[in-house]
């Protein structure tokens, strides 16, 4: 079994379905970041047979909370404190999203007007559509599978 040591301060992202950690580190931009980042694939669980972990060190108050919960609401994001959680983050479908995905509607405002941010509203929690905040263009949840 191998052993990844403990956090002293840090966050946990936990239950990233097999084979998405790289996915959340691009999306994370984790890669910017000057902490220490171990990525833990295809761990066993019993829940879900593998999963991938994330283990983030350090000042953390920088993780879109939003991204995550976008890119799949059942991982769990633990705050470690002092060598202990300190707190449990449940995500949901995140109500808005700014600059997390992109209008593809060439006649959308946000194709001419390049600095503005691409603001998505959750328009169905049922399907995970969003539609852009400036043309209404749809983006359903299960798009995030073809190229963003």
């Amino acid at each position: 079994m191998l052993n990844i040591s403990g956090l002293e301060n840090g966050v946990v992202l936990d239950h990233i379905p097999a084979g998405k950690g790289m996915d959340i580190y691009k999306y994370l931009k984790l890669e910017q970041y000057d902490s220490q980042v171990a990525i833990i694939k295809n761990a066993t669980s019993s829940k879900m047979g593998k999963k991938d972990i994330i283990k983030i060190s350090g000042d953390t108050d920088k993780i879109d909370v939003d991204a995550i919960g976008f890119i799949d609401p059942n991982i769990t994001v633990n705050v470690i404190r002092n060598g202990s959680i300190i707190e449990k983050k449940r995500l949901t479908l995140p109500k808005k999203l700014t600059n997390i995905i992109k209008c593809k509607n060439p006649r959308c405002i946000t194709s001419i007007e390049q600095e503005l941010p691409h603001v998505f509203v959750l328009s169905d929690a049922n399907t995970g559509t969003y539609r852009c905040m400036y043309c209404e263009e749809p983006y359903t949840y299960g798009d995030k599978k073809k190229k963003r």
